[in-house]
């Protein structure tokens, strides 16, 4: 583990912002694309009230709509979600948490305070943060270098 990438889920999210796109087990999957295009997000997370069920991606979308010759605007949700969640605390630190995510080959991750949904972090916002984390080092170092590097 890198010193940069010490950094926990809880500190991406504080930079990156806690907000939660979700929507309800029986709305429609033509509600869930349209609410993912308009908020420039590939999921959502399925909730019922502040109880995570699920979350439905444009992957699910693709594998189980439009393949299966199924009409969006007659599927619910609840019918196409992952229900297996992959899920991280928000104490779980930045490179651990890209190792889980590669291991169940998953593009989303809904982060917990215990039993509450924090926010949700995707690889690129993972792969961004230790882009800028080493980004930073390099810039110390090269500061350290020249002699001018401040504690």
């Amino acid at each position: 583990m890198t010193i940069a990438n010490q950094a926990t889920l809880g500190t991406l999210l504080d930079r990156k912002g806690r907000e939660i796109y979700a929507i309800g087990p029986s709305e429609t999957v033509y509600e869930a694309i349209s609410r993912m295009s308009e908020r420039g997000v590939g999921a959502l997370l399925v909730m019922d009230g502040g109880r995570l069920l699920g979350i439905v991606s444009e992957r699910d979308y693709t594998r189980k709509v439009i393949l299966q010759g199924r009409a969006s605007k007659e599927t619910r949700v609840e019918e196409i979600m992952t229900r297996e969640l992959v899920v991280a605390p928000q104490e779980m630190n930045v490179d651990d948490a890209m190792r889980h995510m590669t291991q169940a080959r998953v593009r989303h991750l809904p982060v917990m305070a215990g039993d509450s949904v924090a926010g949700v972090v995707s690889i690129g916002d993972l792969v961004k943060w230790m882009i800028s984390a080493q980004e930073e080092t390099i810039v110390h170092l090269r500061h350290y270098i020249a002699g001018d590097y401040m504690a």
